[in-house]
């Protein structure tokens, strides 16, 4: 499934991503490595537009409508038994694919969060007023975050910190708030640099942290060497963090724990491989490889 949305992005870009996914053979990947697809095509199309109205917490109504809507539409898949991609869009969707997971009763679901950032902001704590690296923090309905996005889907908080364990975050990159939310909650977290250097055993590790419901892991792009693999939104990411190769590794781990019913992968810009095209090729390869182990 495909959520073209931008909205909570820094600026278009990112929901151009399932369509661009599409055209890059990812279906055809998918079932070429043995799985049975059936692509429940895109959600509505949204690009980023500035929110003057709302500038620290930009289109926060049509993120959560939106979101609203993915939740919706994963539920019914998820409980028939599909394993769940969805392809976004922002790193938000997560929270959508979360709600989807409660529903189903089968137990406390776990996220593994693969992503360069904590992404547990909140509009009081930065000025940049993008939602996208806010969305963990109204999972964890932290003060400070809009008030209709933390109760979208019903009781909050969404997400208890110990349903989480981050994989791949640059600490430096980190605002001062989110280091002393990281502290005080005593987040479980991996390093950008402690995955690259063993990418299965810092997921292994991450994974042994999550409750045994059924786990989800959302895969933000910009935790990438952007040098490697130019796919992100976000291009901090210059030779530091893993490898596509090694994020692929990691991933593999992941999709062998029998929890495992989603993947989200966020903040993919296609306009930023315009220079390498094929990235984007070698890209769903490894989404396919990582599915098939998971279908075992």
């Amino acid at each position: 499934m495909g959520l073209p949305d931008s909205a909570a992005s820094y600026a278009a870009g990112p929901d151009l991503a399932p369509a661009a996914l599409r055209s890059a053979g990812l279906p055809g990947k998918l079932r070429a490595a043995g799985l049975e697809v059936h692509d429940d095509g895109d959600l509505p199309h949204q690009a980023w537009r500035p929110d003057r109205n709302h500038p620290l917490a930009q289109n926060a109504d049509q993120v959560t409508a939106s979101l609203r809507q993915l939740a919706d539409r994963l539920g019914p898949l998820l409980a028939r038994g599909d394993f769940a991609l969805v392809l976004g869009g922002n790193c938000t969707i997560a929270l959508g694919v979360m709600a989807a997971l409660r529903r189903l009763g089968t137990g406390t679901p776990g996220l593994l969060y693969v992503d360069r950032g904590y992404d547990i902001n909140t509009p009081q704590s930065t000025t940049d007023g993008a939602l996208d690296w806010m969305g963990l923090a109204h999972a964890l309905a932290l003060p400070g975050c809009v008030g209709a996005l933390a109760d979208a889907f019903g009781p909050r908080p969404l997400l208890q910190a110990h349903q989480v364990a981050w994989l791949g975050v640059e600490l430096r990159l980190a605002t001062d708030w989110e280091r002393e939310q990281a502290a005080r909650l005593g987040l479980h977290v991996t390093t950008s640099q402690a995955l690259a250097a063993d990418p299965a055993g810092a997921a292994m590790v991450a994974l042994d942290y999550l409750p045994p419901g059924p786990l989800a892991v959302h895969f933000d792009v910009d935790v990438l060497d952007f040098t490697d693999a130019p796919l992100a939104e976000n291009t901090d990411g210059r030779n530091t963090g893993p490898t596509l190769g090694q994020a692929e590794e990691a991933l593999t781990q992941a999709a062998r724990d029998p929890r495992i019913r989603a993947l989200s992968i966020g903040e993919l810009n296609p306009t930023r491989c315009a220079g390498e095209p094929d990235v984007l090729a070698r890209f769903a390869g490894s989404i396919a490889r990582i599915l098939a182990v998971a279908a075992g």
